[in-house]
């Protein structure tokens, strides 16, 4: 029996333990919060990471933890070099309509659930018991093989910006188990905005939209909202009870309306989906805003912002009605994903989640947009920018990943993707996304109901315990 069918072997007897050091990863809400003393990214995330330090510490790997912003974990070679995995223990918010414990980590129907299965913890989990098993059997890597935790992907990459300061050296090749199969060779440009408007003033009589809220996370489809109206003689209340009843009738939304003291309140909800996806979601925000777009307002300003959402985002999740509708050949169609949006008598904001086409530059993304925004008086506040990153599909890295890909699974059809997707490849130099979602496979990220098949994360592990041997092989 050679290495591999040892290695093979160890992992499947490592079954058990694999699924329970999972569980109570999972159990721990890593979504990143205030920083709390030396926790930079608040105490949960922090217990997560310690998690895996100590996990790694009892296995006789070594550690090294960067001021608490990330760390890594190293099964040392004998020769110069790193092949590296890449991976991230935060995780979004939960979010609402689960129908188990997100932060359970129970085991049903033979998947593990919870926040943070599929994205990162579980392919964390499966990588790392690839280490575990290739260390029992006996094997000396060429290359240093490390793990490397970042610890707020999902929100703003300073974690990752100060490991890589503290460490410096990167890895020679190196894999992030945080996208799809079969091998991701490009990732488009993100951006992350703010389109506002200031209202010039409050009608002081008839039906006054007092706030608007929804969304958790700008890379999210926004999966509720919430309005609250204001007529100080009540009168518009039925009217817009009405509208309501037959806007669920024609669309079949989910639409409550309810009072809440002298103010009608209106709930929406959607179907959440991760942001460089929103077509396999059902965006919360756009449906307020079209069932809005059925209500006069007493305020003129009111009126003509939901007008120009409804005309100029709506449901398109490729900006082509507000003027960023950009694709190239390389990666296809720009991505225009609303997350979140806050509203008040006085400001609105939508936050916006576009994923570019690799050939194109921000400048023609905001340039787009800036032609419609004019004429409506709203502004742009610019937050995360992300370059694209891309790599030639016949680059020796994703040759070889293909290649084992293939050797495990049989798929001899898949070709490498360009996904909307960002994951730590574009901040880790020679690193491409590698699973952990197969073909077909539904996708569950930043969903509710998150899970991972424990036959899939057995073979997630066998597949990435090859990688690592090859990686550190590589020559």
């Amino acid at each position: 029996m050679d290495l591999l069918e040892r290695v093979n072997q160890k992992i499947r007897e490592n079954r058990t333990e694999m699924i329970s050091s999972l569980s109570g990863l999972v159990s721990i809400p890593s979504v990143v919060s205030e920083a709390s003393g030396d926790r930079p990214f608040g105490e949960n995330v922090h217990k997560a990471f310690k998690y895996m330090l100590n996990l790694a510490s009892e296995e006789g790997f070594d550690t090294f933890n960067a001021d608490n912003y990330g760390g890594h974990i190293d099964f040392k070679g004998r020769e110069n070099g790193i092949a590296g995995i890449v991976g991230h223990l935060d995780v979004v918010p939960e979010g609402d309509g689960w129908e188990f414990d997100p932060y359970g980590g129970e085991i049903i129907d033979g998947r593990i659930c919870g926040r943070g299965t599929m994205d990162d913890k579980g392919p964390v989990i499966a990588s790392f018991y690839a280490m575990k098993a290739l260390k029992e059997c006996g094997y000396e890597p060429a290359r240093t093989v490390r793990m490397i935790l970042g610890l707020d992907e999902e929100t703003n990459w300073y974690g990752m910006e100060h490991y890589l300061e503290k460490v410096r050296e990167q890895p020679d090749f190196a894999f992030t188990p945080d996208g799809d199969f079969p091998a991701i060779h490009g990732e488009k440009g993100i951006l992350v905005f703010d389109i506002v408007k200031k209202f010039s003033m409050t009608a002081d009589t008839g039906l006054v939209l007092r706030s608007v809220k929804g969304g958790t996370a700008a890379n999210c489809v926004a999966d509720y909202a919430r309005a609250v109206l204001s007529d100080k003689s009540g009168s518009g209340y039925d009217i817009v009870r009405q509208k309501a009843a037959e806007f669920k009738e024609k669309n079949n939304y989910e639409i409550k309306c309810r009072g809440v003291g002298r103010s009608l309140e209106i709930t929406i909800y959607g179907v959440s989906a991760h942001g460089a996806r929103p077509e396999q979601g059902k965006n919360a925000v756009s449906m307020m805003m079209e069932f809005l777009g059925t209500v006069n307002f007493a305020s003129d300003d009111t009126n003509e912002f939901i007008s120009f959402y409804n005309s100029c985002i709506g449901y398109d999740i490729h900006g082509e009605r507000i003027g960023c509708g950009l694709t190239d050949e390389e990666s296809g169609k720009l991505v225009f994903n609303v997350g979140m949006m806050e509203a008040d008598t006085r400001t609105a904001k939508i936050t916006v989640n576009i994923r570019y086409p690799v050939t194109v530059s921000d400048e023609q993304v905001y340039e787009g947009m800036m032609s419609v925004l004019d004429r409506y008086d709203l502004g742009i506040v610019k937050g995360k920018h992300q370059l694209p990153i891309y790599m030639p599909e016949d680059a020796p890295l994703i040759t070889e990943l293909m290649r084992i890909y293939r050797k495990h699974t049989g798929d001899m059809q898949s070709r490498p993707l360009v996904i909307g997707g960002g994951t730590y490849a574009r901040a880790v130099k020679n690193t491409i996304a590698f699973g952990a979602r197969f073909p077909g496979e539904t996708e569950l990220a930043h969903q509710k109901n998150e899970s991972i098949s424990i036959d899939n994360m057995v073979k997630l592990a066998e597949i990435y315990a090859e990688t690592i041997y090859r990686l550190s092989e590589m020559r």
